[in-house]
């Protein structure tokens, strides 16, 4: 327990706006360990999102409630992920070449390539919530299920960036099996309100999601950043999204 508290801070801290005691020391390996509760992070994050949308659900129609839901977590994450989304989009979409990618990747202006893709994600994200019969199932099973498969990248690829300034620098050491074991918990909570079809359909495609994107970034980069780490997680909740609103594992 001694160990647990602090990595959870760390998370706590590192992925969201929420301010952690003052008795936990910043630590590089604690907040690289942490990482082990980025899935359960998203049951906080979901739980924010659900409450704005369900306060909202009660004073306007269901496409603004989704919006101020939306709104809700980019402000509780700091736009950490669709930050790392957007300056993807900029560096493979502009860039040619490995180093060319990483250095278009770490520029903090926004590009045509960001602000299109953002536009498309978010425009994705509103409309299959607005559409979905269970908008808040899909905020839990999203957020939480979006969040471990990034725990697999950063355990089958090396880090390629090693800017001590880069704020995602910390994420070099992969995390071991029973870690990633217990990170699963979390999501398979949440699958398991949905039918069992619905499940192997979201693992199946998911999981051939994480294998293209682990096959992408090895090809052009060598490994990943922590943009793309951020970037996978907004793919793979969109998907999600996206998937429970589809023919193939609808929820209703």
């Amino acid at each position: 327990m001694a160990k647990v508290w602090p990595r959870f801070i760390h998370a706590l801290t590192f992925y969201t706006r929420i301010p952690g005691p003052k008795s936990v020391q910043y630590d590089p390996e604690t907040l690289t360990r942490g990482n082990v509760f980025f899935p359960l992070i998203g049951y906080l994050v979901a739980a924010f999102a659900a409450l704005v949308l369900y306060v909202s659900g009660m004073l306007f129609s269901l496409p603004i409630a989704v919006l101020l839901s939306m709104a809700a977590t980019i402000w509780l994450t700091g736009s950490f992920h669709e930050d790392g989304f957007a300056d993807t989009c900029d560096g493979f979409g502009g860039g040619y070449g490995k180093k060319a990618i990483l250095t278009i990747m770490k520029d903090s202006r926004v590009g045509t390539y960001a602000s299109v893709g953002l536009t498309i994600l978010l425009l994705l994200k509103f409309q299959s919530l607005s559409d979905s019969a269970e908008p808040i199932l899909a905020l839990f099973v999203g957020h939480t299920v979006s969040r471990f498969f990034p725990l697999l990248s950063m355990s089958l690829l090396p880090y390629v960036r090693e800017h001590t300034d880069s704020k995602s620098a910390q994420h070099k050491l992969s995390l071991s099996l029973p870690e990633l074991m217990f990170a699963a918990i979390w999501p398979l909570l949440a699958l398991a309100f949905l039918p069992w079809q619905s499940i192997l359909v979201l693992i199946a495609c998911l999981s051939l999601m994480c294998i293209l994107l682990n096959r992408w970034f090895k090809k052009q980069l060598g490994g990943i950043t922590g943009d793309c780490l951020g970037a996978s997680q907004q793919i793979y909740e969109v998907t999600v999204y996206l998937l429970l609103g589809s023919t193939l594992c609808a929820v209703t």
